[in-house]
């Protein structure tokens, strides 16, 4: 089974983490610059460590050069059980 995750990305940030956007849209800052892949590699390798699956599991399959990524992960979580372990739940929308 796979997870899929729509991200936008926003490298040099000077942080590591993610939020979701007024829209509850998944936003990840990483550190690295995207230069050469690095944000990419920091993503992957980021991902992997959350979910606790290796860093093969994880591919990056639409926007390997865009801010806007897609990524595959293959593991048993879900959408909500991955913001559950990343620490953010999916808020309601009130309107």
């Amino acid at each position: 089974m796979a997870l899929r995750l729509e991200i936008k990305v926003i490298p040099s940030s000077g942080k590591i983490g993610f939020v979701l956007d007024k829209e509850q849209r998944l936003r990840c800052y990483l550190k690295s610059a995207a230069q050469d892949g690095q944000a990419n590699y920091e993503l992957i390798k980021f991902i992997a460590k959350t979910c606790h699956v290796t860093q093969r599991d994880v591919d990056i399959v639409l926007g390997f050069t865009s801010r806007n990524k897609v990524l595959l992960i293959t593991t048993d979580l879900n959408y909500e059980s991955f913001l559950q372990l990343i620490g953010l739940e999916k808020q309601k929308k009130l309107f």
